[in-house]
């Protein structure tokens, strides 16, 4: 086929684009970004610019907030509705769909929670700062899988697909964590009516309903009655993600049978002598068009629209409005305090310890397999990769702290962490080889 001008100039964007370790890459730069910025000469503006207000609504019923709440509070939501989708579509056909396939994975991941979250309590026990604990249980998986694809071609795909049903039952947790026990007061009236309109989309799955737009703009209305509500409105996105139809129309079979006959018919049309299809072409166009579309499902068809939009351009704003931290001549004195302390300590040696044991407490009771080709030297470098908590740890240690001071700290401990667990999980994952055998017991 014959590319146009336009083809070709988007191609290679497109390419990069869809790499495994790009959003990691755009994640970094911007990460690097806020803290050139926010340690220029132009500082002030980094704080000013993020305080900017903008008012949505209509008379009274007005959204008032400064630019960096309607990234946390607003884009973020999209971020958690597409982390919604990817869940419900593990749990339905993915890596978490079977007990045999998701048991090393979720127990991996719990080990990661809870060992991270016990070592920052212990530090942090008996002062304002405990309620941070939930800060370093989150692995960032986009930063995790960058690097595991940066280590090499040798790394087998189903160390991949380990961390990426880890990451997943990690973000699980998280949402959990964050709906239990950082949701301020609640207002029952507008939670009322966020749940109504959850209950219009609920209904609609029911009724066979497959459009996306129908199922955004009233997952609109529920994130705005949860954002009112005092239930953090991120939680909207998970709990809409899971309202998606996620079934096809047609089967496969009966798909192939349809489109084959329709190409058939096509290929038999005397075509025009000219650029144009004939009618009877064009409509058999369409056919395949329609057809095509009852064999997707609605639940794929936007976590694959949105997911691009999350990568480049939702996680990156969130990682520039977050990660301005001021790095000065009192760097290191400024990060020896019980809070960067322990969500450093946990997300270093808690995840490493919660990843590993558990893990190797599950194959030695033999409840569950090494992946396929994975070495314990791939399972000491990936748990060391999920002690990389940059976005998650950044988004809750926002709701756990009201205190700037807190919260800069909180950086400062996610920063070094996550800077010392990606250097040190690449280098132990590119000096691991397959295993000779195809499992590792």
């Amino acid at each position: 086929m014959r590319k146009s001008p336009i083809d070709q100039l988007i191609e290679p964007v497109s390419k990069f684009i869809h790499q495994e370790y790009t959003s990691g890459i755009v994640l970094l730069m911007s990460v690097l970004a806020a803290i050139v910025w926010v340690n220029s000469p132009f500082s002030e503006s980094y704080h000013h610019f993020w305080n900017i207000t903008f008012s949505v609504g209509i008379g009274k019923a007005v959204l008032d907030h400064p630019l960096h709440i309607w990234i946390n509070d607003g884009l973020m939501a999209i971020f958690f509705f597409v982390i919604g989708l990817e869940l419900k579509r593990e749990f339905m056909e993915g890596e978490l769909s079977t007990l045999k396939k998701s048991l090393l994975p979720m127990m991996a991941a719990l080990g990661g929670m809870l060992v991270p979250a016990m070592v920052y309590f212990v530090i942090n026990k008996g002062t304002e700062a405990s309620h941070g604990w939930g800060i370093p249980m989150a692995t960032d998986i986009a930063f995790a899988l960058a690097l595991l694809s940066i280590a090499g071609k040798h790394i087998p795909s189903s160390v991949k697909v380990f961390l990426s049903a880890l990451a997943v039952a990690d973000d699980l947790g998280a949402v959990l964590v964050i709906a239990f026990f950082y949701t301020s007061g609640i207002s029952f009236l507008p939670l009322m009516i966020g749940l109504g309109f959850l209950l219009i989309l609920i209904i609609a799955n029911v009724m066979g309903v497959r459009s996306g737009t129908f199922y955004l703009i009233i997952g609109f209305g529920v994130w705005v009655g949860f954002l009112l509500s005092g239930v953090h409105a991120t939680i909207a996105g998970v709990l809409v993600a899971f309202t998606i139809p996620a079934r096809t129309k047609i089967n496969e079979d009966e798909y192939s049978r349809q489109v084959k006959q329709l190409i058939h018919e096509f290929d038999h049309e005397i075509p025009n002598a000219g650029a144009l299809t004939t009618p009877s072409q064009h409509q058999t166009i369409q056919e395949i068009k329609k057809i095509s579309l009852d064999a997707e499902t609605p639940l794929q068809k936007i976590e694959n629209a949105l997911h691009p939009y999350v990568a480049f351009v939702i996680m990156p704003l969130f990682a520039l409005a977050n990660s301005g931290i001021i790095i000065g001549a009192d760097i290191f004195s400024a990060i020896v305090n019980p809070v960067s302390i322990g969500i450093a300590v946990g997300l270093l040696l808690g995840k490493f310890i919660g990843v590993l044991l558990f893990t190797f407490t599950m194959v030695k009771t033999k409840l569950a397999q090494l992946p396929a080709k994975a070495t314990w030297g791939h399972m000491v470098g990936v748990s060391i990769l999920a002690g990389i908590g940059f976005t998650m740890s950044l988004f809750i240690s926002a709701l756990a702290f009201s205190d700037a001071q807190m919260i800069n700290q909180a950086k400062y401990g996610i920063l070094v962490a996550s800077i010392i667990a990606g250097t040190l999980g690449l280098t132990v994952l590119k000096f691991t080889k397959k295993a000779p055998a195809a499992t590792i017991s």
